[in-house]
């Protein structure tokens, strides 16, 4: 899977945190999720959780905690996704 087809997939992961729809339709690997698009901490979780379920992978609490912006979240994605195939 190429890193703008996991751009694609985790926007719509994204995409039930986010209020702002506008700027969810222009993230790019250095969009913030916290800053830029609004997601609280809580829903961090989710998303990571989510991520798992989509990419049929296990995130740990070490590359969770890397996961602040697009460009890292799609790094550990697709590190996980390798390291299961």
């Amino acid at each position: 899977m190429t890193r703008t087809e996991i751009l694609n997939e985790l926007k719509k992961v994204i995409s039930p945190y986010t209020v702002n729809k506008d700027q969810l339709a222009n993230i790019d690997e250095q969009t913030d999720l916290i800053k830029d698009l609004k997601i609280n901490s809580a829903n961090l979780v989710d998303i990571i959780i989510d991520a798992e379920a989509k990419y049929d992978i296990e995130i740990d609490y070490d590359s969770a905690d890397k996961m602040v912006n697009v460009g890292t979240c799609i790094d550990v994605i697709s590190e996980k996704m390798n390291e299961k195939a």
